[in-house]
């Protein structure tokens, strides 16, 4: 028995319907995921959804701000420059002085981010009333977000795969109503004749021939392009932010302690390496500082842990356990770089490859180049971070300091230009500086074995 025109587009329109119905489920859905990650990647250092940490809980945020008289879209402006939103508002200015830990800023979260990240929170279960753990690795007791263990984002790739379906789905739905009305046309006429799907689409094609050759020349033309752009992208690291075995918060300890770069990374200034401080540096201090009581305590026992430390007996057991910390800047092995080098005779400032890691609240990740160049004194560039183009360019607008004393390699270079007047205003002719490149800095021996 042959299913009626009508039915079958009642058919359809079901499906599609349904097809519809399940894409908003699906971007729901999608949308929660974008505010956990989020949420993971910015905010659980020092905030937890329904208790109070290094920074205060977050559940309900927005309604609090609502009540208490905060300016419209304050608490947006107090995500990406907290100093910037206490100027304008007297309900922020009184939030700031919750703590004396100062809030990092996140000027690169847009609107529809924060929404997000507060959307997620706002859905999550208060454990206090039996709803099970916090997000931000899952700590409901007192260490809080910071003695939280590093949690993974999970990958939204089968959500893209599940939307390529429904779409497909739906293209295939909305060709099957034309088909169905084209149908139902030739019958009203008399015409008997029935094209499969292939005879149509071989007809449309070449009806449109012109317009179906420029369409397909587009877009064999922007898949080649697309792959080249893929191809560059290759070991581009920006943004790259592995997990750490302890979460270790440099604006605490550089930011609000003071404590010099080269106080923990001791060889940045005589080797290659700048050096992970080992475990009995962290203890120089922490012997007496235990956290107690402090959201960081669970992350200073991991300390103990590692060192062997008996709090209690003041001792030390002999029993230790390796930290594993996990590599943020990676070379390709043939890339030769020197710390020194950089540090010493170029007189960089850890700043202007790593950040102010005065501000950095969250572990530590490769800067994107954008972040970078906000920092006042560092040398503007625009290639991105790690690339052999980003060392390049800092090579061709970076100055050395010769003729100081520090180092007898540039010093003889040095003694040299200054008996060949005419060559050395040659040097100082367009910049009045003698940049690095000048010098050999862009020979490929200089940093490739």
């Amino acid at each position: 028995m042959e299913i009626s025109n009508i039915q079958s587009l009642k058919r359809i329109k079901s499906l599609a319907f349904a097809s519809l119905i399940f894409s908003f489920a699906v971007f729901s859905n999608f949308a929660s995921a974008q505010g956990e990650g989020l949420f993971k990647a910015k905010c659980a250092t020092c905030h937890m959804p329904h208790k109070n940490s290094t920074g205060p809980k977050l559940a309900g945020v927005r309604a609090k701000w609502a009540a208490g008289g905060a300016k419209d879209g304050s608490i947006y402006q107090w995500v990406n420059n907290w100093q910037t939103a206490a100027a304008n508002d007297p309900y922020a200015a009184e939030v700031s002085k919750w703590s004396p830990t100062a809030m990092s800023a996140f000027p690169d979260l847009k609107k529809e981010d924060i929404d997000a990240i507060l959307d997620w929170v706002d859905a999550q279960p208060d454990p206090a009333a039996g709803g099970g753990a916090t997000a931000g690795g899952g700590a409901t007791g007192a260490e809080g977000a910071l003695s939280a263990e590093p949690v993974e984002e999970e990958s939204n790739t089968w959500i893209w795969l599940i939307m390529g379906v429904i779409f497909v789905v739906i293209i295939m739905a909305v060709g099957g109503v034309r088909r169905q009305l084209k149908i139902a046309t030739s019958e009203e006429e008399g015409e008997a004749e029935k094209m499969t799907y292939g005879e149509e689409l071989r007809a449309l094609a070449w009806k449109y021939r012109l317009q179906v050759g420029l369409a397909t020349l587009v877009v064999v033309i922007s898949i080649i392009v697309a792959l080249f752009q893929s191809l560059y992208s290759i070991n581009i690291m920006e943004g790259y932010q592995p997990s750490q075995p302890i979460a270790f918060p440099h604006s605490q300890h550089a930011g609000i302690n003071g404590i010099d770069c080269k106080y923990c990374h001791n060889t940045v200034t005589k080797s290659k390496s700048a050096s992970i401080p080992s475990v009995n540096v962290c203890m120089n201090c922490h012997k007496q500082i235990d956290g107690a009581g402090k959201p960081f305590e669970g992350q200073i026992k991991k300390i103990y842990a590692a060192a062997g430390w008996d709090k209690e007996g003041m001792k030390y057991t002999g029993k230790t356990k390796p930290i594993v910390w996990n590599k943020v800047h990676v070379l390709p092995e043939h890339v030769y770089f020197n710390h020194s080098q950089h540090v010493v005779v170029g007189g960089l400032d850890c700043k202007q490859c790593h950040g102010d890691m005065t501000q950095q609240v969250e572990t530590v990740k490769v800067q994107p180049v954008e972040e970078l160049n906000k920092i006042e004194g560092n040398i503007k560039l625009t290639r991105k971070t790690l690339t052999m183009g980003w060392c390049i360019e800092c090579h061709g607008k970076k100055d050395v300091a010769i003729g100081n004393g520090k180092n007898a390699y540039y010093d003889e270079i040095h003694r040299r230009l200054k008996k060949d007047p005419k060559l050395y205003a040659q040097y100082l002719n367009d910049d009045g500086k003698v940049t690095v490149n000048e010098l050999g800095g862009w020979e490929c021996a200089k940093c490739h074995y």
